[in-house]
């Protein structure tokens, strides 16, 4: 049985005690109060990416070790459970990538960070929306998206809604558990509200990759800061300037934050692959030759700090990096600390420097 003392955040508040756990928390031991009262350190929620490429120079879709690299990487900023993201790409690429995740998801290894799944992020999105996506965009069958539910277990899936036959798509991805998100769509107000009635959840990297707020044709950016619960958002200060971060945590009741973090994330500048793609990582942003920012080196602790420096208190940046994606998923053993919960714990100083990370209940190392 391991303890921590400092200011716990717990689902009713602060607690200042002490946090008694092994690979779940046994006890926490405190009286609410304020953290502004101590010089405490802050112990937090294990935070939850639903949205990571790559890291440490691998990327998902290399399949086998790349994604215990890319869990390991995110453990030590402080990431205690993940959703490995795919790129849009031929088939055999998709299986490829997918192919022994399933092992991974089953059986962690000793110093990474909880690898819930997939994330499929295409290849079911609009052709004229791609991003940083390579072009093997196209129309979703289930019977495909089954057979990639076969090899690993796909907990979130992008798609665009107004592409054939995707409106139809999402109640049978719901009914088998996927979390449907919008997004990579050059589609209407209209057609977001669709999906967000038929049984779509989020939005995939809000304002990016969208058609945008106009105030004649709000577009999905509309649909989503008037109707959405849940969005996730890239808060690296490069995809989304302040000012449209401030607009959707009005308007967003569970915005949560995600790192679309790269082959780039804790690497030095240069040259990497980013699916099928050669990014290149520059004064802080990844790139595609021609500018485009192509997903992000962004890690969750970095996140944090971003969006403190916004205004945020601690404890509402915390959540949007650890329950509001738990919730996004339906767990209620993470993403909060409370007693038989998974020891998911990250440890912050008063001054916003990462100290401790443990994953269901294993210390990781930070360097």
């Amino acid at each position: 049985m391991r303890t921590l003392s400092g200011n716990i955040l717990t689902p009713d508040g602060w607690h200042f005690g002490e946090l008694k756990f092994a690979d779940r928390i046994a006890a926490i031991i405190g009286e609410g109060s304020n953290p502004a009262g101590n010089d405490g350190d802050y112990l937090l929620p294990g935070f939850i990416d639903l949205h990571v490429h790559g890291a440490g120079g691998r990327d998902v879709m290399e399949g086998g070790d790349a994604i215990d690299t890319i869990a390991r990487v995110h453990a030590r900023h402080g990431t205690t459970s993940l959703l490995a993201t795919t790129m849009t790409a031929p088939k055999p690429d998709i299986e490829r990538a997918l192919s022994g995740i399933e092992r991974i998801v089953k059986h962690r290894t000793t110093g990474t960070a909880r690898v819930l799944g997939v994330h499929l992020e295409g290849p079911y999105i609009n052709p004229g929306k791609l991003g940083a996506q390579p072009n093997f965009a196209r129309d979703g069958m289930i019977e495909e998206i089954s057979g990639f539910q076969r090899l690993a277990p796909l907990k979130v899936l992008t798609l665009a809604p107004e592409m054939q036959g995707h409106l139809e798509l999402v109640p049978t991805l719901v009914a088998q558990g996927i979390r449907v998100q919008i997004g990579h769509t050059l589609g209407s107000y209209e057609a977001g509200v669709e999906a967000l009635r038929q049984g779509a959840t989020s939005f995939t990297h809000l304002y990016n990759a969208m058609t945008a707020l106009h105030h004649r044709e709000p577009g999905i950016v509309g649909a989503a800061l008037a109707h959405a619960e849940y969005a996730e958002l890239i808060p690296d200060l490069m995809h989304v300037h302040p000012g449209a971060i401030r607009a959707a945590l009005r308007a967003i009741p569970k915005l949560y934050c995600v790192t679309d973090s790269t082959a780039a994330a804790g690497m030095p500048d240069g040259e990497y692959r980013l699916g099928s793609l050669t990014v290149t990582k520059c004064l802080g942003g990844v790139r595609l030759p021609d500018g485009t920012l192509a997903g992000s080196t962004l890690t969750m602790d970095e996140a944090l700090r971003n969006l403190v420096k916004l205004g945020l208190d601690v404890d509402d940046a915390a959540r949007r990096l650890s329950t509001y994606p738990a919730d996004m998923l339906g767990l209620e053993d993470r993403g909060r600390l409370k007693v038989g919960g998974h020891a998911d714990i990250v440890v912050f100083d008063r001054n916003l420097n990462l100290k401790s990370v443990f994953v269901e209940g294993e210390p990781i190392s930070l360097e």
